[in-house]
């Protein structure tokens, strides 16, 4: 095996341990064992478990910022938040063991290194697109930035349950994901006011 190849196997097997056990039941050790390799293979390529854990977290982030941005192909604002969910549902479904790794917090210090920092680049995407549907409809697109990471987070959220229960089908809660934020967008108030006693 070259050290490339093995690089990549022990990724994969760290990947496969992270998602199952977590970060800290996870141990150099087991993965070695699983590579068949001595540890002071994985410590020549990673420096130790933090160094591969934050490959590990950095592939999976780039994958699925990858297949959020990707999807967003333009059209109606409606079907372009149909085509971020479904990015984010169909990241769940084929990449379950890296969706568990992220929505787990890191402990590895670095500035990309959780799922809110994640949730919050994909939201500055969605964000220039609900700025001009603001625009648009005479709202503040100022607000765009908290209303973007109000939308990546329900989608976000429903996805990590949806990861437990499997049910219903992707393209089900895709549309009642859409169901919820469009008709919530279509009805929005331009200068919406508390109705109970609290204020502040």
């Amino acid at each position: 095996m070259t050290g490339k190849q093995r690089r990549e196997q022990l990724l994969d097997i760290g990947r496969s341990v992270f998602a199952e056990r977590g970060y800290d039941g996870t141990s150099v050790e087991e993965i070695a064992e699983r590579a068949g390799v001595s540890k002071p293979v994985v410590y020549e390529h990673f420096g130790g478990k933090e160094g591969l854990y934050a490959v590990v977290v950095d592939r999976e982030m780039q994958l699925l910022l990858d297949m959020v941005t990707g999807a967003l192909t333009g059209g109606h604002s409606r079907e372009l938040l149909e085509q971020a969910a479904f990015a984010l549902m169909d990241y769940i479904d084929t990449s379950t063991d890296g969706f568990k790794i992220l929505v787990r917090d890191s402990p590895v210090a670095q500035a990309t290194g959780t799922f809110a920092s994640l949730i919050s680049d994909i939201a500055t995407q969605v964000e220039d697109i609900l700025g001009l549907e603001f625009k648009a409809r005479g709202f503040d697109a100022r607000l765009a930035p908290m209303y973007s990471q109000m939308l990546v987070g329900m989608v976000a959220l429903t996805g990590q349950w949806w990861l437990e229960v499997r049910k219903p089908q992707k393209s089900e809660v895709a549309a009642h994901l859409v169901n919820l934020a469009w008709h919530g967008l279509e009805g929005m108030e331009r200068h919406p006011k508390l109705v109970g006693d609290r204020k502040n």
